[in-house]
C-alpha cells in the first residue's frame, strides 16, 4: 500500500513539473525555476557525497573483512597445529600415567618388603628378650668337639651375615620408598601442568576464533548497511535527475511563451522577422538534412534486432545479462544486475541508442563516468563505466540517434573495460534486450 501511495505521489510530482497549469506558468518565472534547479543541483551534490562516503565505507569494510578472514584462516591453521601438539601431549600424559602406575607398583613392593623385614626383626628382638641374651662366645665354648666347634662357628657366621644383609636391604628399601614417593609427586605435578597448558591453549584459541567471527559478522553488516545507503542515494539521484529534467522542460516552455509574447508585441517588425525566420528555417533544414545523412551513415553499423533502439556498441558480446547474478566485485549472491554488459575494449565508441536530451554527463557513483539520455515519454537509456575524459556530450545537449556520445572504459565499480547499458521506464530499470 505504501509503495502504491509513493508511486502515485511521484507520478503527481512529475505531472505537476512537466505539465503545469496556465495559471502556474504565468506565476512562475525563469529565474524562480533556475533557483529551483540550483537547489536541486545542491541536493544532487549532497546525495552524491553521501553515496561516495557509503562507497568508501563499503570498500573499507570489504578490505578489513578480507583481512579478518585471512587472520581467521591463520588462527584455524594454528588450531590444527595445536591439535597436533595436543595429540603429542596426550601421548606424554599417557606415558606419564604409565610411569605413575609402575612407580606406584614399585613403591607398594618396597613398602611390603620393609613391612615384612620389620616383622622379622621384631620377632628376632622379641625372641632374644624372652630367652635372654646369649653371647656368641658361650655358644662356641659349649661345643662338645672340634667338629662341633667348626659347625657352630659356621652357623654363627651365617646368622651374622644374614642379619647384616637384612639390615642393609632394609635400609635400601626404606630409601627406595622415599625416592619413589618423590618421583610420584614430581610426575603428578608434571601431568597436572600438561593438562593446564592444554586447557590454556584451547581457551585462547577459542577466544581468538570467536573474536574473528564477531569481526567478520560486524563487517558483513557494515557492507550490507552501506550497500543499502548506496542504493537509497542512487534512487534519490534518479528522482532528482527526473525533477531537474522536468524543470528544464518547464523552463523551456516558459521561455517559448515569453518569446511568443514578445513576437506578438513586435508587430512592426513582423515582416522582417518572418523573412529572417524563413531564411533560418531553410538553413536549419539543410543542416538537419546533412546531419540526418551523416547520422544514417554513422549509425548504419549499429543496427540491432527488431527493437526500437540501436546497439550502442554494435554487435558486441554480452558478458553479463540483465537479472540476478553474483556481483563480480562484492561477491554478493542474487544481486539484480540492472542492465547488460557489452564486452568491448577500452576506448570503444559508444553511440546513442536513440535521439533525446542528455540529463546526466558526469561521475555517477558505482557507474563511474556515466551518460543518461531522456528520450521522452519516461524512457531513459544509461551508459556506464565510461573512461576518464571519454564523455563527448554535456548535460542539456540534444543528441541524435547513432551519435557518438562517449568511449568505453572501466571507471566506478568495475572489474575491467566494458559498457554497462540500461533502459529505464519511468525511472525503473527493465531488461534492455527487447528494445535492441
Amino acid at each position: 500500500m505504501k509503495k502504491i501511495a509513493a508511486g502515485l505521489a511521484a507520478a503527481l510530482l512529475v505531472v505537476t513539473l512537466v505539465g503545469p497549469s496556465d495559471g502556474y506558468a504565468k506565476k512562475t518565472s525563469v529565474a524562480e525555476i533556475d533557483k529551483q534547479l540550483k537547489k536541486l543541483q545542491q541536493e544532487v551534490q549532497t546525495a552524491k557525497a553521501a553515496q561516495e562516503k557509503a562507497e568508501s565505507r563499503n570498500q573499507e569494510a570489504q578490505h578489513y573483512r578480507n583481512k579478518t578472514t585471512l587472520n581467521l584462516q591463520n588462527v584455524l591453521e594454528q588450531i590444527e597445529q595445536v591439535k597436533g601438539e595436543m595429540k603429542t601431549t596426550s601421548g606424554k600424559i599417557a606415558s606419564t600415567e604409565e610411569s605413575l602406575n609402575v612407580t606406584a607398583a614399585e613403591l607398594d613392593e618396597a613398602e611390603a618388603r620393609v613391612a615384612s623385614r620389620e616383622k622379622l626383626l621384631e620377632s628376632r628382638v622379641r625372641l632374644m628378650y624372652t630367652d635372654g641374651a646369649v653371647s656368641y662366645l658361650d655358644v662356641l665354648l659349649s661345643s662338645k668337639s672340634f667338629a662341633d666347634f667348626l659347625d657352630r662357628a659356621d652357623s654363627l657366621k651365617m646368622i651374622v651375615d644374614q642379619d647384616q644383609d637384612l639390615l642393609v636391604q632394609h635400609k635400601v628399601d626404606k630409601q627406595t620408598v622415599i625416592v619413589k614417593k618423590q618421583e610420584l609427586e614430581g610426575q603428578y605435578v608434571q601431568a597436572k601442568q600438561l593438562y593446564t597448558n592444554l586447557e590454556s591453549q584451547r581457551s585462547v584459541l577459542k577466544e581468538r576464533e570467536a573474536q574473528r567471527q564477531e569481526l567478520i559478522a560486524y563487517y558483513d553488516k557494515e557492507i550490507q548497511d552501506t550497500d543499502d545507503i548506496s542504493e537509497e542515494q542512487n534512487a534519490k539521484l534518479v528522482q532528482l535527475a527526473s525533477e531537474r529534467s522536468a524543470l528544464q522542460v518547464q523552463k523551456d516552455k516558459i521561455k517559448a511563451e515569453e518569446a511568443a509574447r514578445k513576437a506578438a508585441a513586435a508587430k512592426a517588425e513582423a515582416a522582417r522577422r518572418a523573412a529572417a525566420a524563413a531564411a533560418r528555417a531553410k538553413a536549419a533544414s539543410a543542416s538537419s538534412s546533412s546531419s540526418d545523412s551523416n547520422s544514417s551513415s554513422s549509425s548504419s553499423e549499429y543496427v540491432g534486432g527488431s527493437g526500437p533502439f540501436l546497439m550502442p556498441v554494435g554487435q558486441a558480446r554480452i558478458s553479463s545479462p540483465f537479472g540476478p547474478r553474483t556481483h563480480p566485485v562484492t561477491g554478493e549472491v542474487g544481486k539484480v544486475h540492472t542492465g547488460v554488459d557489452f564486452a568491448v575494449p577500452q576506448g570503444t565508441s559508444i553511440h546513442a541508442a536513440d535521439s533525446g536530451t542528455v540529463i546526466i554527463a558526469e561521475w555517477w557513483s558505482g557507474y563511474g563516468n556515466c551518460v543518461i539520455i531522456d528520450h521522452g515519454g519516461g524512457v531513459w537509456t544509461l551508459y556506464g563505466h565510461i573512461r576518464e575524459g571519454g564523455i563527448k556530450v554535456r548535460e542539456g545537449e540534444q543528441v541524435e540517434r547513432g551519435q557518438v556520445i562517449a568511449e568505453s572504459g572501466s571507471t566506478g565499480r568495475s572489474t575491467g573495460p566494458h559498457l554497462h547499458f540500461e533502459v529505464r521506464i519511468d525511472q525503473k530499470a527493465v531488461n534492455p534486450m527487447p528494445y535492441l
